[in-house]
């Protein structure tokens, strides 16, 4: 086995620049990236991509794989003049450091990085689309609405491409974006059917958080199966206590609302969509991000990203 050249190790320290944003249940992920119960010090890496073609082909030299997740217990955000809470939530995905580049490349789990409880827009749909002053058809449409099941709406956010302009070190310090995050929110409601959205794959909501307040720092080791141990083949950042945010984000107006996207316009009058940059908000609090790799990928060489898949399988229930 031959020595680890230092610059191998600046891919595990992959934890400083991840994100919690507010999130969605996506499409079904695949069996080989489906959420998994893991020991121990793996837990956090649930859905890590570890069996994705680029993970695996990582050799631990040129290119160095590690496992990168962030949780948010609670935030809020607002979107034009509509302000909502947000629920526990989930984001994880892969990154390959290209250490001959200083690059690095995220590689989202199937279904999308982005996974979390949908969240109740306060007023529902009253308060969502029906307006103060009476428009024909849809005031009426309104003052017909008086189950409460029919007004509820929920809103979730889902993926809207891949995560890109990854920053490793902006997770460390505060007020530098960490990624750049192109979403969709799905609004749910019976009158808003199932195709109602603000924002789209070709036009996303595009946020660019950063950490408001200075994460607590932790470095830990533990075994292949997730067993923590001070001298473990595993290597995992811990960032966590500490508060994430943006309020430069613009967003785009609702597409698809009810049939043949009838209800739109009222949506869109009503919540002040689009809305540009500076005018909507979003805060994650205490926010715990980690990132996991192998201590030392190069004593693997060529296989890394085939043991780090291994490791993550070993640790599996």
């Amino acid at each position: 086995m031959r020595a680890v050249p230092k610059r191998r190790y600046a891919g595990l320290a992959v934890a400083a620049a991840m994100v919690a944003v507010p999130l969605s249940t996506g499409p079904a992920a695949s069996a080989a990236t489906a959420r998994a119960e893991l020991n121990g010090d793996w837990a956090p890496f649930s859905r890590c991509p570890v069996d994705d073609p680029a993970m695996l082909a990582a050799d631990g030299e040129v290119l160095v794989a590690t496992c990168v997740s962030s949780y948010s217990p609670s935030g809020s955000i607002k979107l034009g003049s509509t302000e909502a809470t947000t629920g526990g939530n989930d984001m994880q995905f892969g990154v390959i450091q290209d250490t001959a580049a200083g690059t690095f490349t995220v590689v989202p789990p199937d279904g999308g990085a982005l996974v979390g409880a949908p969240t109740e827009i306060p007023g529902g749909l009253l308060g969502l689309m029906c307006p103060d002053d009476d428009i024909p058809v849809i005031s009426d449409l309104c003052d017909s609405i008086t189950d409460a099941k029919l007004n509820k709406v929920t809103a979730t956010v889902e993926s809207a491409g891949t995560p890109t302009e990854f920053n490793l070190t902006s997770g460390l310090v505060t007020g530098q974006q960490i990624v750049k995050l192109p979403i969709r929110i799905r609004l749910e409601n019976p009158l808003l059917g199932s195709t109602c959205y603000i924002g789209s794959e070709s036009d996303p909501v595009v946020l660019r958080p950063q950490n408001t307040t200075p994460p607590a720092v932790e470095v830990q080791r533990f075994d292949a199966d997730g067993t923590r141990a001070t001298t473990g083949a595993m290597l995992r950042f811990a960032l966590t206590g500490n508060d994430q945010g943006d309020s430069a984000f613009a967003v785009p107006k609702a597409t698809g609302c009810g049939p043949f996207g009838s209800l739109s316009w009222a949506v869109n009058l009503k919540t002040g969509l689009p809305s540009a940059a500076g005018n909507n908000n979003l805060v994650l609090n205490n926010a715990s991000t980690y990132s996991g790799g192998l201590t030392a990928p190069g004593l693997v060489l060529p296989n890394a990203g085939k043991v780090l898949s291994e490791y993550w399988h070993s640790a599996a229930n």
